[in-house]
């Protein structure tokens, strides 16, 4: 069983693997990211064929909770051009917005001898030890994740993610599948326990400098909380070819 199942042009069903880690009855926003990234890829392919651009940066914005009941995503190019454009989608439910992407698209070019990075890899995903989620969070999505962590501190970790629930009940891309993980982030390393402060994040923004091979998706994440109830979770992205990207997680802290 996927994450959501298809149920009309642009229509979309969650099913037990996408309830939420904050509460159960709702979506973890997760997987519909990567449903609203593959919408972008479809529509991009749909106008273009086999002239495609390539995602750079995936800039969402969250506004409001989903409840676990099908929801619509519109997808519409803000930005046409020949080798970039901003093409936006809207997720929604009932008529109501929850989450807003807006996402560059990129023309590929041979950079190849010009790449690298000082960014430091991540040890292999065998290297490090095999961690439970849902030790800290109830809900599917939670329990779909494999992890792989090594915590230094609260707050503070490296680990890798895969799952063997598929996106959709259709292909979908390595970036697609990977956005689906993304905002998963917020939650491997907590700098205090969820039973004790909230600390959902209100956007996520990541920019790649390439597109993430499938198998484990790796994060290098610390989490930082602000003196005036603001937070800030950030990691660097990587994949089994090293570093691909970094992503922003902006949180608001209240404690209970």
């Amino acid at each position: 069983m996927p994450y959501f199942l298809r149920t009309g042009d642009n229509a979309f069903t969650p099913t037990e693997h996408v309830s939420g880690a904050w509460r159960t009855d709702e979506q973890h926003v997760a997987p519909a990211l990567g449903v609203m990234t593959h919408a972008v890829e479809g529509d991009h392919r749909q106008r273009r064929g086999g002239d495609a651009l390539a995602v750079s940066r995936l800039s969402f914005d969250i506004l409001g909770v989903l409840p676990m009941a099908e929801c619509e995503v519109d997808v519409r190019v803000v930005r046409p051009g020949r080798t970039i454009e901003l093409v936006e989608a809207v997720l929604s439910h009932a008529g109501r917005p929850a989450v807003v992407l807006r996402a560059w698209l990129l023309a590929r070019g041979d950079t190849t001898d010009l790449s690298g990075t000082h960014l430091p890899a991540l040890p292999e995903p065998g290297s490090l030890p095999a961690w439970d989620p849902t030790t800290v969070w109830p809900g599917g999505f939670i329990a779909s994740a494999q992890l792989r962590r090594d915590e230094t501190a609260p707050g503070r970790a490296r680990y890798w993610v895969r799952t063997d629930v598929p996106l959709l009940d259709e292909e979908t891309s390595p970036l697609a599948s990977a956005a689906g993980l993304l905002d998963i982030a917020n939650g491997m390393t907590v700098r205090a326990s969820p039973s004790e402060v909230l600390f959902p994040n209100v956007d996520l923004t990541a920019h790649l400098v390439r597109t993430p091979a499938p198998g484990w998706l790796g994060f290098d994440t610390t989490v930082t909380f602000g003196p005036d109830g603001h937070g800030l979770t950030s990691s660097v992205l990587h994949d089994s070819g090293g570093p691909l990207g970094t992503l922003a997680q902006t949180l608001t802290v209240r404690p209970l």
